[in-house]
């Protein structure tokens, strides 16, 4: 169960461009608490994808600092190359190795750091299993379904047990049938172990589902301009959505992301 917190102070990311510099997102501050499930809403290009590389240690900032602090530690800075907190980050698309196998893919993470096969081998059946698969440990990626491969990239970046765990619309190419199915499945698999979530999304309604919060980011530069509670109880269900709460939550996030920016800053 994760055990950090994660604090982003004054964050800003800019890209230079063939003619002009591009702010990708702007002075964002967020505090993450161990085992919190957070989702991101926004427009596409907000910047959204940008935080989770920074968080995920792929890109460095322009500006600010991520701190952490674990247990009673004090807090320190946390630079790309550390490797404490664990974390793992999931993209839209599964970037299975197509030369390995479905368990060679799921495993790679622990033998990359040396853990040995047999127990590499025996977690990843067990996180097969906990994400619907056993069975198809021997299978190529490219006979697998999108929903299926998902199931392994979560498998994968699961089986570390990370403290941190990045999303990036991670159910965003799948149909709306297979999406609502692996929401409920991210939730029993959090579960299992709690980490610290942040997940990008474009669906409304998955992220009341999903989420303990949600933070609105604004139109390019990227700023939070929004945070919502989401005081629904766990566990949750997929039939949730029909419930008037979870209706009215889903309105109010809905009119935060079309409101005029300028308007929500004043409220902040």
């Amino acid at each position: 169960m994760s055990r950090t917190t994660v604090r982003v102070e004054n964050l800003s990311v800019q890209f230079e461009g063939k003619f002009a510099a591009f702010t990708a997102i702007s002075d964002v501050n967020l505090t993450l608490f161990p085992s919190e499930f957070v989702c991101v809403l926004g427009s596409s290009g907000a910047g959204k994808s940008t935080l989770l590389r920074v968080l995920a240690g792929v890109l460095e900032p322009t500006q600010g600092a991520i701190t952490v602090q674990t247990d009673d530690r004090a807090a320190r800075v946390w630079k790309s190359s550390d490797q404490e907190p664990t974390r793992a980050l999931v993209f839209q698309n599964s970037n299975l190795l197509p030369w390995m196998s479905v368990l060679d893919n799921v495993t790679l993470p622990l033998r990359v750091e040396g853990v040995s096969v047999g127990t590499a081998r025996d977690l990843g059946m067990k996180w097969l299993a906990k994400v619907g698969l056993s069975g198809v440990e021997n299978e190529w990626p490219d006979t697998l379904s999108g929903g299926m491969a998902q199931r392994v990239a979560i498998a994968r970046a699961l089986i570390r047990e990370p403290e941190l765990l990045l999303l990036d619309e991670p159910f965003g190419s799948l149909d709306a049938i297979t999406r609502e199915t692996l929401s409920e499945e991210l939730l029993r698999m959090w579960d299992t172990v709690r980490p610290t979530v942040l997940m990008v999304t474009h669906s409304v309604s998955e992220a009341v589902l999903l989420a303990d919060r949600v933070l609105i980011f604004s139109p390019p530069p990227g700023r939070i301009v929004a945070e919502v509670e989401i005081p629904l109880p766990r566990p949750r269900r997929e039939d949730q959505r029909y419930d008037p709460e979870f209706i009215e939550l889903t309105k109010r996030l809905r009119g935060l992301i079309g409101a005029n920016p300028s308007q929500l800053y004043s409220k902040k």
